[in-house]
């Protein structure tokens, strides 16, 4: 327990976040058994030890560990949960918990067995928890994003910027913008952010393309088909499959893509859900449905702006781009929809229209368009960048 103790103290004097992350205002610190999901890069383990930081500052009774570490593999999970609490642990930070086979049992035994030990963990974005059957009825869950536009404008200009719900962007997107073009001139820094500034290891990393496709591999060749018993000969076809998604315009026609990849439209259909589940997809309906793992979308897009960049590399299209830059942005906040009157419907009131630089501004009925390159806006017309401060 002592090495543990050691590592932990290493972590939190060295690894010290660059920002601050606004889950960190929003999480219930009373809540005995929390889950933060997220896909690789986003920042999992720099907010447990955030957490630490601004919750627990100097208690010894709070300790963060790796499951990665291989003496669990001996001595087991609940046995350490048990030891710990024992010899005083109040606040239990569990990083990569996933990776314990049967993780989810015995974290229910612990929150059974010690009821007033807080148990924060990490867990990979493509695994259910509010479905567990053993966690579903004690577990407050947050979903940790990839940075907002907003959140990269801070980190790059030192500036801090508030959060606008989009309704409000909408109604006075002209006075929201007149206040930020005092600190910073956003579009200096939106290129940038759409090749690589969505996960804050871009810090840390030299080459982002190669970080990202790592990353990509890794989610296609072991965290899908471990958590979907996917045979390995099929993933070259989860491979063909991201890559034709990203070459083309959002729209989906599932018989298409079946023939293309040589898999049945249930396969591919399958795909796709697997792939949201991992946070590589976007996947949108013209409807809300209360499960929507089996229903074809109406269209599909990479989960975000740097993935596409990333599997495109130089041969990506703006407007895609662009879209994409949206729809991140919006899905964590907003119900999200397809929309035959424009490209989104955002909670089921606002038709929005994602134009490319260039592109006439012409308004149908209602549309709201998000303009590429605008720096202002005026009326239904609002700069794209401005969707990025909605979270």
């Amino acid at each position: 327990m002592e090495s543990l103790r050691n590592t932990c103290n290493i972590l939190l004097r060295e690894r010290i976040s660059t920002i601050r992350r606004g889950l960190l205002d929003t999480i219930d610190t009373h809540a005995r058994l929390i889950a933060i999901k997220g896909s690789r890069g986003v920042g999992k383990t720099n907010f447990l030890l955030d957490f630490a930081r601004e919750y627990h500052a100097g208690d010894q009774g709070c300790l963060y560990v790796n499951i990665n570490n291989l003496f669990f593999a001996t001595e087991g999970l609940f046995p350490f949960v048990e030891r710990f609490y024992k010899l005083g642990g109040k606040v239990l930070l569990l990083d990569q918990v996933h990776k314990y086979p049967g993780w989810d049992r015995e974290l229910r035994a612990a929150y059974d067995r010690f009821a007033d030990l807080q148990i924060v963990f990490t867990i990979s974005s493509i695994l259910r928890v509010k479905s567990n059957p053993y966690l579903r009825d004690v577990v407050t869950m947050y979903n940790l994003n990839g940075l907002s536009f907003r959140e990269f404008l801070e980190l790059e200009t030192g500036n801090k910027f508030p959060v606008f719900s989009f309704e409000d962007i909408v109604a006075n997107h002209e006075s929201i913008v007149a206040d930020i073009l005092r600190k910073v001139r956003p579009l200096a820094y939106f290129g940038n952010y759409l090749k690589y500034g969505f996960y804050p290891i871009y810090l840390e990393e030299k080459s982002h393309i190669d970080y990202l496709l790592k990353n990509i591999n890794l989610t296609l060749e072991f965290d899908i088909p471990y958590n979907n018993q996917i045979e390995l000969k099929y993933l070259t076809k989860l491979k063909q499959l991201l890559y034709i998604v990203a070459k083309g315009n959002g729209n989906i026609n599932v018989s298409r893509l079946s023939g293309e990849i040589g898999v049945s439209r249930a396969t591919v259909l399958n795909y796709l859900h697997y792939m949201k589940n991992a946070r590589l997809l976007t996947l949108l309906f013209d409807r809300e449905s209360d499960d929507e793992n089996g229903l074809k979308p109406n269209q599909v897009y990479l989960h975000n702006p740097n993935l596409l960049c990333a599997v495109c590399l130089d041969d990506t299209d703006a407007l895609m781009v662009r879209k994409t830059f949206f729809v991140s942005q919006l899905c964590p906040v907003a119900k999200l929809y397809y929309s035959e009157n424009g490209d989104f419907l955002v909670d089921g009131k606002y038709n929005i229209s994602v134009r490319a630089e260039g592109d006439k501004m012409r308004i149908k009925g209602s549309t709201i368009v998000m303009g590429d390159m605008l720096e202002r806006g005026k009326k239904n017309v609002i700069p794209l960048w401005l969707a990025g401060f909605v979270y």
